[in-house]
């Protein structure tokens, strides 16, 4: 058996350098995880918005005026 040191005991995980194509993916995914987060922040504020408009706004009436022209045609037509 042979002598046990740090260097033999221990397992030594070599490290590769970052390679640039490493280095601009590491960036870009940064990048891009930065701009989702952005776009989700507007999408919930402006969805947020929206819902407390249609909260706030009274119901709209259905009208029949559209019905009425179409009989008011009808009659005059004849």
């Amino acid at each position: 058996m042979s002598k046990l040191t740090k260097r033999n005991l221990f397992k030594v995980n070599d490290t590769k350098p970052e390679t640039a194509m490493d280095k601009t993916t590491r960036v870009v995914r940064q990048m891009i995880d930065e701009e989702t987060e952005l776009r989700d922040a507007k999408n919930s504020r402006l969805r947020n918005a929206r819902l407390e408009r249609e909260a706030n706004t009274p119901p709209v009436p259905k009208n029949s005026a559209a019905s009425k022209s179409r009989r008011s045609k009808a009659a005059s037509t004849r």
